[in-house]
């Protein structure tokens, strides 16, 4: 076999391959013998008609189609091979020459990963927001708390903010109720602003077994959109009774025994998250930072796949399971489709350079992954996902995923290291030591961008 390889761009090339008719032999008997199996002709017990038979009844030409469908894929993979080739997804053939019993010609064009030059970034700067937990803070986490263990109890008295009422509704379009337009038992916490515009205003101030009524937009239904005419109903009034922020509501909702040792963990608690939000705010400069200082042509052919993947999983899967359609969340975004489709293809965009950034640095600082790290950010992704870690396990070594994850963690890894060589400093001017362990949810996002091509990169080519 011969092969060479023509660079069309930075992105795409051309294989031209020549296969002399004998390496076809193997192929060309497994044509026979699929054949044998899949026919009958009078006179031969099946899987034992000639070839010659084969083809005077079926053409040769069907024998010689099946044989180089099923040799094109090792001639292609050979060709790559021999040119050293890190190909993305599936390759364009087009057979230029077929002589039975000379020569096989064919050629394959397909994107390759660009070739990248990854300069110094120990000179990269970012600004995070520093890390300031005001009494304010510690003060709003404990009502959060405080919330959560209220006590409601009827009471004898017009329904005012903050109180939970049990009502009826009944709306009303041009005079006429909606079939989906009543609700019985409804349990409503005056001033949350949970269900319609106008609610607030009209139960303030009536007793249990008083109305009101009021107009308001509909959120949904039926009618959603329209001005509708709502009666309201109070039949139960509850006024909620927050606990005494003292010692006893310490034990009552943590551990603690005192209420100071209550707020001092709710500080702590709060700087750790903030410590958190704080390392990943640094992740997400760096690697902003890291993208401006290096150029990558971009493939077209994977950058319309990827947007027409992730158009694909939010069409389907997000606004699917939500109920809307494209059109409905545009509007509820206030977007109109060509800004959608331009923010989309930015998206996508950074997600292919950014993997192909830091797969290059994998490689240029040489990192590796180990089988406790691996298990580590599967036990991550089990938890975000809502499976268990044994069936989150099973799926990937199922699904073929197993490098796709050890991808993760190696470009984690690989930020990891820039993070570490930039200089990070807060608003106030203070440097920032990150731990190793913030290192790199945020490199999914740079798999899912390319996930399509680890699978398209592995299928077979066909004439």
């Amino acid at each position: 076999m011969k092969s060479a390889v023509e660079t069309l761009n930075p992105t795409r090339v051309r294989l031209t391959v020549e296969v002399p008719f004998e390496e076809l032999k193997d192929s060309l008997d497994a044509a026979y013998k699929k054949i044998n199996q899949q026919v009958t002709v009078k006179g031969f017990r099946q899987g034992k008609i000639p070839a010659r038979v084969i083809d005077q009844r079926f053409g040769r030409g069907a024998v010689l189609e099946e044989a180089v469908n099923d040799a094109l894929p090792k001639f292609y993979t050979e060709a790559v091979n021999e040119g050293e080739l890190n190909v993305l997804g599936q390759p364009d053939v087009d057979i230029t020459e077929l002589k039975d019993g000379e020569l096989l010609a064919f050629t394959a064009e397909v994107d390759i990963r660009p070739a990248l030059e990854i300069p110094d970034y120990s000179g990269i700067e970012v600004e995070v927001d520093a890390v300031e937990v005001s009494d304010e803070d510690v003060t709003k986490s404990v009502e959060q708390l405080r919330e959560r263990f209220a006590t409601t109890s009827p009471v004898e008295r017009a329904a005012q903010d903050g109180d939970v009422l049990t009502l009826n509704l009944e709306a009303k379009v041009d005079g006429e109720v909606l079939e989906d337009g009543v609700a019985e038992g409804v349990t409503y916490t005056v001033g949350s602003g949970e269900l319609l515009d106008g609610i607030d205003e009209a139960v303030t101030g009536v007793e249990a077994g008083g109305s009101a009524t009021f107009t308001s937009e509909l959120k949904g239904g039926s009618a959603e959109g329209k001005e509708a005419e709502v009666k309201v109903e109070v039949t139960e009034v509850k006024s909620r009774e927050l606990p005494e922020l003292d010692d006893d509501f310490a034990q009552l909702a943590s551990e603690f025994d005192t209420f100071e040792d209550l707020q001092a963990d709710s500080r702590k608690r709060l700087e750790q998250m903030k410590k958190y939000d704080q390392a990943t705010q640094a992740q997400e400069k760096v690697l902003d930072e890291l993208l401006k200082l290096v150029e990558v042509p971009m493939p077209e052919k994977l950058l319309a796949d990827e947007i027409e993947t992730r158009k694909h999983n939010l069409v389907n899967h997000q606004l699917g399971q939500m109920g809307l359609d494209l059109a409905k969340y545009l509007e509820i975004q206030g977007k109109s489709e060509e800004e959608f489709d331009a923010e989309t293809k930015e998206q996508a965009e950074k997600g292919i350079k950014t993997q192909f950034i830091l797969d290059e640095l994998v490689n240029k600082e040489k990192l590796n992954v180990s089988q406790e790290e691996l298990t580590e950010h599967l036990m991550r992704r089990a938890q975000s996902s809502g499976m268990s870690p044994d069936q989150f396990a099973q799926a990937v070594v199922e699904g073929g995923q197993v490098p796709m994850l050890v991808g993760e963690v190696a470009r984690g890894k690989a930020l990891a290291v820039v993070v570490e060589a930039a200089t990070v400093k807060d608003s106030n001017g203070e440097a920032i030591e990150l731990d190793d362990e913030d290192e790199t949810a945020e490199t999914v996002e740079a798999s899912e961008a390319t996930e399509a091509e680890a699978a398209g990169s592995e299928e077979k080519p066909e004439a």
